[in-house]
């Protein structure tokens, strides 16, 4: 049996540890940049970064309606912090109209920008992480938090009382970054689900 190809999302953000981190979960990693990339993956991951300059990126490379098409049709998709936002159906505070961070309808939540504070409020933290042997180390950067989860929606994860990693059929999402700290698990998780 061939690895899936799972696609990262190169238009801003953590692009090279995730195509890292996918790769040592089994899978084989390109980068998404046009519609044609888009089509040819199996799964998607859409990294952290700024999700309004990410929302913006993708009208610009005309990938907004294609990739909210996949979505609809049940590609597979992970994302981590700015990914989580974008994945939401709603975005709490989602920026200044016009440059708003554009919700991909993935997954069925309410997702709040920069909840846990600005930059200098990043912090680490090991936390439980339903269907993972043991917690996991999650490094959050100017990271989002869910306040509302729709019914198919399975929180795996809390931090400070809140979702932070939620699962939605063959979607997955974290507040944090797993691609930065050297534990595959959230990715085999992901690679797994496209078998």
């Amino acid at each position: 049996m061939s690895s899936p190809t799972v696609g990262v999302l190169a238009l801003q953000g953590d692009t090279r540890e995730h195509l890292a981190a996918l790769r040592e979960a089994g899978a084989d990693a390109i980068t998404v940049r046009r519609p044609a990339e888009l089509a040819a993956v199996d799964g998607l991951v859409i990294p952290g970064g700024e999700s309004t300059t990410m929302s913006h990126l993708l009208r610009e490379f005309d990938l907004l309606e294609p990739l909210r098409a996949r979505l609809a049709d049940g590609m597979p998709a992970y994302g981590s912090c700015a990914g989580m936002i974008l994945l939401a159906t709603e975005i709490a505070d989602a920026g200044v109209p016009g440059r708003a961070a554009l919700p991909l309808h993935g997954i069925d939540m309410t997702v709040r920008r920069n909840a846990f504070g600005r930059q200098v409020d990043s912090f680490e933290e090991d936390i439980e992480f339903t269907g993972l042997d043991g917690p996991v180390h999650a490094v959050f950067i100017r990271a989002p938090w869910v306040e509302r989860v729709g019914p198919d929606v399975e929180v795996l994860a809390r931090a400070a009382g809140h979702p932070v990693a939620v699962r939605q059929g063959r979607m997955l999402a974290t507040a944090f970054h797993p691609e930065v700290t050297g534990d595959r698990r959230v990715h085999k998780l992901f690679v797994n689900s496209l078998a």
